[in-house]
């Protein structure tokens, strides 16, 4: 316990530089989902599981583990892009008190015109500048950052 709590100058520079260039991916595409298909990160999130779902169906609770939502976050966005016709909520077959989120042909026309734009602007923005082994360092810092995120209690393991 002999560290210092506080970061050195070198490290505030990566964090700060971390956090920027978070910030400014966040704002990219999120500003190019909403004016090229008209989806926000979160809907494209939830079109992303639910389209990859076998016969594009998810209960709540799987749903919001793979997004690591909250359920009160999950059941107010579903609300909302049940509303714009994007998912239905259905009964459960197997257990009449529960749900079954599934993708609307409406939210599958646009998760299906959404993702190959969403991924030329990921491409364009990060993968295309990066080497390989640049590549293969962010997945593992980003592996370090969630296996220590789960050992903290913030991310399921």
């Amino acid at each position: 316990m002999g560290e210092s709590p506080w970061v050195d100058e070198r490290e505030q520079r990566a964090w700060r530089s971390l956090m920027k260039m978070q910030a400014g991916l966040s704002e990219y595409v999120e500003r190019r989902l909403r004016t090229r298909s008209g989806l926000s990160t979160a809907d494209y999130h939830v079109l992303t599981h639910l389209s990859g779902a076998p016969e594009g169906r998810l209960r709540p609770f799987a749903l919001g583990k793979a997004l690591q939502w909250e359920k009160s976050r999950l059941s107010q966005h579903l609300t909302r892009m049940q509303k714009r016709d994007l998912v239905c909520r259905e009964r459960c077959a197997t257990d009449q008190r529960g749900a079954v989120v599934v993708i609307t042909p409406q939210g599958r026309a646009l998760i299906e015109a959404a993702a190959p734009l969403h991924a030329a602007d990921v491409r364009d923005v990060l993968i295309d500048h990066m080497t390989p082994e640049q590549m293969d360092l962010l997945i593992e810092l980003g592996d370090q950052v969630d296996a220590a995120l789960a050992r903290i209690g913030q991310r399921p393991e």
